[in-house]
């Protein structure tokens, strides 16, 4: 009887809609573990391309590994939602052959919408040196003397 109640309360939990910030660290894990087919789920039909799901995964896969990617770390914020939109702060730790050679620390900001009733991310822009305290305002704090850290 624990058992079957237990695993009740496993699927009414996983039939809960994802956060904003739940459904960017999950697809900041699966593009890190390179498991575009979950990824896929995750982003909105616009940042897919309307591409199948087998396309657009062997694109990704393509794309990462052209372009040596590695995820080491990252800090999803807090949301800011307004309405059917939100946004999201992340702090990315990573490293890439073309953008990011010297792996520095990048502040991100993820737009998701709400597609079907679930939370999908529709694109991410790396937030330039005079916005990041708007989006990250302790980021001073993580600094030594109290500057905001630089980003390519």
């Amino acid at each position: 009887m624990a058992l079957l109640v237990t695993a009740f309360a496993g699927a009414t939990r996983a039939a809960e809609p994802l956060t904003p910030e739940d459904t960017v660290r999950r697809y900041l894990g699966a593009v890190k573990d390179g498991r575009f087919e979950v990824a896929y789920d995750l982003v909105s039909k616009a940042m897919r391309r309307d591409k199948e799901r087998e396309v657009w995964v062997k694109e990704q896969r393509g794309l990462m590994a052209f372009a040596d990617v590695k995820i080491f770390d990252f800090q999803v914020q807090p949301a800011k939602i307004e309405g059917d939109t939100a946004r999201v702060p992340n702090i990315l730790s990573s490293q890439d052959r073309f953008a990011n050679q010297l792996g520095l620390t990048e502040y991100e900001l993820y737009t998701l919408v709400k597609e079907d009733g679930a939370w999908k991310v529709d694109s991410q822009l790396i937030v330039e040196p005079p916005d990041i305290p708007k989006w990250f305002p302790d980021a001073r704090k993580r600094e030594p003397g109290g500057t905001v850290p630089s980003t390519h």
